[in-house]
């Protein structure tokens, strides 16, 4: 008998979740990249936020998913911390719809109808005519599963109705509520979903195994034990996607804290009977638990809304991030300023400044790898890099937007300028990486380097960091004066690029150099040859020597729908 019911069990809850999946996987087909670009576009309006959440999780039918697709675009540099808690509570609203669904089982006997579901969404996934009708029946087929599963579940359930053992583990349950919320955060844990902790809770409701009173704690635990899957998403990642992970944990966690103060007083549960008429019983006890579970998130997202700062302060104050850590977003460009051009552009300027300096940390942690052999200066290269290329994006976009407001000449001037040194600079990030590549490859294959070989490139390298650090004071203090030196060194890096070469081909003449090795010394030249033009190009347009292309000029001023004088 326990065999079987073990067996019922564990297949009900594999169809659950492969039902679960493949419907996800289905509305997220026919969504696209829709999703994402909705995600993207969450402004700093919380309530939008919230919204946005809500909808999104209804679609892909996972809270989790929503959540580590959230963590993955506050890493990308994409959202702030702010605009992810608020997208993160809409997330906990939206995944209540799962016990919605649930509950339907209760009153139109959803599970006859599951085999069919299957057969006929795998007939339409297999033969219908275009890919959105394709991707209607994959979730169509994972309707019919997931309820499967749940039919599976409940009739495994069913014989525990007579067993006192049982009777009297959820009697210690009802007795002890914060034992419940222990007991439905592990289970959440171990399954990783939270709507298959719920759905079983509303199994074991339906087959009278506990009483909504005992329900109410475990879709608390439910609540916490959900937030694991964002902290191990964010396991590897920047430090605000750490945060947003974090808030997530505190949301819930204080939520269900102040919450059981009104669930041991009995109040929560005298009040989500007021809200449902009709007496409790065994044909509506699963929609008492979905409303309790729908009541709370959307109360405990109410409650916080208007203190999603204290939030965020909180989580960067339990996170707290190591001196120097990378900070991926836009740190100075506030839209408000916007309305007046000449402090947005000195906002543009000191993010310029900023996304040079992280492209600078990425060339030199590249040139030290390959220099030392030092696999570990490797590391942040990848993470500099993508905050490279989110800087350019966000800078690139802000000064578009101030390009519509009324400028004046000289702002007018330096808008163009601004755009082109902020091109300059993502290119030398781009270079970061082919430098790191030759690292690795040279690591990888353990090639060989003379001496002389690498004295030369070290002196080649010295010259360019000097280079790299004179162009950032320049742009930082916008003074002409270190741009002129910067201009001066450029003959020099040219001198180095031409000598080195000469000397590799000497060297390879006297048999001196392997091959190979010989390949990666050449790129390695070229690599910091070109990070010389545009630390020149940057100093070129400080003194304002740059002669822009006329196609280029002309494409920004489409983009911006304005010309510039």
């Amino acid at each position: 008998m326990s065999l079987n019911l073990t067996f019922s069990l564990i297949g009900g809850l594999g169809l659950f979740f492969l039902g679960m999946q493949t419907m996800s996987e289905g509305l997220k087909n026919i969504a696209g990249e829709r999703l994402k670009a909705i995600l993207h576009l969450v402004t700093r309006l919380p309530v939008i936020g919230v919204l946005i959440g809500a909808a999104v999780t209804c679609l892909i039918q996972s809270s989790s998913a929503t959540t580590v697709m959230v963590v993955g675009f506050v890493n990308a540099g994409l959202i702030v911390l702010r605009q992810a808690i608020s997208v993160i509570m809409g997330a906990n609203i939206g995944t209540t719809v799962t016990a919605w669904l649930v509950s339907s089982m209760s009153v139109f006997k959803v599970t006859q109808y599951a085999l069919p579901a299957v057969g006929i969404g795998f007939a339409v996934k297999m033969f219908g005519r275009t890919k959105n009708a394709r991707f209607w029946g994959q979730v169509l087929m994972g309707f019919g599963l997931l309820f499967m599963g749940l039919g599976f579940m409940k009739d495994a359930f069913g014989p525990l109705k007579s067993s006192q053992a049982v009777k009297d583990i959820f009697v210690t349950f009802s007795e002890n509520p914060l034992l419940g919320v222990l007991v439905g955060m592990v289970f959440t844990i171990v399954l990783q979903s939270s709507s298959a902790t719920i759905a079983i809770v509303q199994i074991l409701a339906f087959n009278g195994l506990i009483s909504f009173g005992t329900a109410i704690p475990l879709m608390l635990g439910d609540n916490i034990g959900t937030t694991v899957t964002a902290q191990l998403a964010s396991m590897g990642t920047n430090l605000t996607a750490r945060r947003a992970a974090m808030s997530h944990t505190l949301f819930n966690v204080i939520g269900v804290a102040y919450m059981l103060v009104f669930v041991y007083t009995g109040w929560f549960e005298r009040g989500i009977e007021a809200i449902i008429p009709g007496k409790i019983g065994i044909s509506n006890i699963m929609f008492y638990i979905a409303v309790s579970h729908s009541v709370f998130n959307v109360a405990n997202t109410l409650i916080f809304l208007p203190f999603i700062g204290l939030l965020e302060k909180a989580s960067v104050w339990l996170v707290r991030g190591k001196k120097g850590a990378i900070e991926p977003g836009p740190q100075y460009l506030e839209k408000h300023l916007l309305a007046t051009p000449p402090i947005a552009m000195e906002q543009a300027r000191m993010e310029t400044v900023r996304m040079a300096g992280l492209a600078c940390a990425s060339v030199s942690n590249a040139a030290k790898s390959f220099l030392e052999n030092d696999l570990n200066a490797l590391k942040p290269v990848p993470e500099l890099e993508n905050a490279v290329d989110n800087l350019q994006s966000a800078i690139t976009q802000y000064l578009v937007e101030l390009s519509q407001k009324d400028l004046s000449g000289e702002v007018s001037r330096q808008l163009p300028v601004l755009i082109h040194n902020v091109n300059d600079i993502e290119r030398i990030g781009d270079h970061s990486e082919n430098i790191a590549e030759l690292a690795e490859r040279t690591m990888e294959g353990k090639l060989p380097f003379t001496d002389e070989a690498m004295n030369e490139l070290s002196l080649m390298w010295n010259e360019l960091n000097s280079m790299m650090i004179e162009t950032q004071e320049a742009l930082k203090k916008n003074d002409p004066r270190i741009a002129e030196g910067v201009l001066g060194r450029e003959n020099i890096i040219n001198n180095y690029q031409v000598e080195l070469k000469d000397a590799h081909v000497n060297r390879l003449s006297r048999n001196m150099c392997d091959l190979r090795s010989g390949v990666v010394f050449l790129d390695f030249v070229d690599n910091l040859e070109k990070i010389g033009d545009h630390l020149t190009n940057i100093a070129q347009a400080i003194l304002g020597r740059m002669r822009w292309k006329g196609e280029e000029e002309k494409s920004f001023a489409v983009e911006a729908g304005k010309d510039f004088p």
